[in-house]
């Protein structure tokens, strides 16, 4: 389960009308609501690359999710993609679908495709992940004297028992005090300098500090040790920070060319500059435990929803979305070299999360494990379209009367910088006669109450301002005509 924390994103109800005859509300329908998303309801035909795919493999993805579907007798989840899912999964285990056509009829006849975006954005934006393989030993010596640390027994998080599962996101994360107090846990500097030494919380040991820092971010690894044998771990928990990309922090000190960045490319860097390194690291004040998940090379490993990920066809998204939900990913990636020119257009299944991985139409495509699997998910850091498919017991015609519209905005022409004194002095004029008359104009923007001014003669004394007095009576009658109004006497 990779290791990401997830932020939270205010609720609030969102959806559209379907295409107008193409769906109606069926009795008990229920409806979908999701954190600052914008959907558009799209046709089948209208999503590229939707009939070329290989909706077998991607069936196959869907049945692993299903089994954690299944093995619910009732769901009792608030949500009711959750609660629609789970009436899918049911009717999927009488499907035997056989053949790439079979199993398009079955997302065609289960499911509605919505293209689903950020509030106010185009497009979503997709990265890459994979399970590291790398060297390691059991006992710290001069080649391996990197740890990897267990959940520390000091961490603790706010409405959570000790030793129960760990949130990753919406909990208070750190230690306690001598208040019972829960404060801020050691961050990566600390960490790094040694602030767990000699409480026996290692692992394994590794030999370089970004192979440490890389398997935090992909959240799962396998560790070959010195015997062979293959110790696979998997993120456990976090010590509450949010996670801050080093690439970034390179970028914005130009210290590597956007263009150039990568996994690669960071590892590069930090090689090359062993003493600037641990600092960059630093900026990255998240850190990741780890748990054993096995002593195998086989198999893939296992995701946020508990089943194992398949390379190509699991995703990891944002919390905001339920494990199972189907994704039809249409970008053009790096994969088959470092230029974006590989159409990638895919369904995909929703089975991890990150946290890294925030937004509606964010997602982190997971290629498998080893180095050509690191190559690919390295390069991957674009945008890309984004087609949600929700089960057809959702009443989206009922979500979409629930739907903030966005305020249109006026076509206001450029204003004109310069304006000849006399014609701003006779328009003036003519919006004072119209109040007189009674008559309502626009008002100015409002200003910063400004008390009034006393104009001073040259010896310090205040100037007595003429017809003062009648002026304030004539305001005073123009408010009871048209309310209240700012008003300042002419000079």
């Amino acid at each position: 389960m990779p290791a990401r924390l997830c932020v939270f994103l205010g609720s609030i109800a969102v959806a559209a009308f379907w295409l107008a005859g193409s769906l109606r509300a069926e009795p008990g329908d229920e409806l979908f609501k999701l954190a600052d998303t914008q959907l558009e309801p799209v046709k089948w035909g209208d999503v590229a690359g939707w009939a070329a795919d290989d909706h077998l493999a991607a069936f196959v993805a869907y049945q692993a999710s299903c089994q954690i579907f299944r093995s619910i007798k009732q769901p009792r989840d608030d949500r009711p993609v959750f609660n629609a899912l789970w009436e899918v999964c049911r009717r999927s285990a009488r499907v035997r679908a056989t053949d790439k056509e079979a199993a398009r009829r079955f997302f065609e006849d289960n499911f509605r495709p919505v293209e689903i975006t950020r509030l106010g954005e185009m497009q979503g934006f997709l990265t890459g992940y994979y399970e590291p393989i790398v060297a390691g030993s059991r006992f710290p010596n001069p080649e391996f004297h990197v740890p990897l640390y267990r959940r520390p027994p000091d961490l603790a998080a706010a409405g959570y028992k000790p030793g129960a599962e760990f949130p990753n996101k919406g909990a208070l994360v750190g230690r306690r005090n001598e208040k019972n107090e829960i404060v801020p846990y050691h961050d990566r500097g600390a960490i790094e300098a040694g602030a767990l030494d000699g409480q026996k919380l290692e692992i394994c040991w590794l030999r370089d500090p970004f192979e440490a820092l890389a398997i935090q971010i992909q959240g799962s690894a396998r560790v070959i040790l010195e015997d062979g044998t293959p110790l696979r771990i998997n993120y456990d928990s976090h010590n509450g920070y949010p996670y801050t990309a080093v690439g970034r922090v390179l970028i914005e000190r130009n210290l590597v060319p956007r263009e150039e960045m990568s996994m690669q490319r960071i590892r590069d860097w930090m090689a090359a500059n062993p003493d600037e390194a641990p600092k960059v690291r630093a900026t990255n004040r998240s850190y990741v435990f780890f748990r054993v998940s096995g002593l195998s090379n086989e198999g893939e490993p296992v995701g946020a929803q508990g089943v194992p990920l398949i390379p190509g066809r699991s995703i990891a998204v944002d919390k905001i979305h339920v494990y199972g939900t189907p994704f039809f990913i249409d970008a053009s990636l790096p994969i088959e070299s470092a230029k974006p020119n590989t159409p990638f257009r895919r369904l995909m299944i929703a089975q991890d999360t990150g946290s890294a991985i925030v937004g509606p139409a964010r997602a982190d495509l997971y290629w498998g494990a080893g180095d050509d699997a690191a190559r690919i998910a390295g390069r991957i850091r674009h945008p890309g379209r984004f087609v949600m498919l929700l089960p057809r017991e959702l009443d989206m015609i009922e979500a979409g009367k629930h739907m903030p519209l966005t305020v249109a905005k006026p076509n206001i022409p450029e204003a004109e910088v310069k304006k000849e004194e006399g014609k701003a002095k006779q328009q003036a004029a003519r919006e004072l006669d119209m109040i007189e008359a009674g008559k309502q104009v626009p008002l100015p923007v409002s200003k910063p109450k400004i008390p009034e001014t006393e104009v001073k003669n040259e010896k310090g004394k205040p100037k007595q301002q003429a017809g003062k007095t009648e002026e304030k009576s004539r305001a005073k009658k123009l408010r009871r005509q048209v309310g209240t109004v700012r008003w300042r006497p002419r000079s």
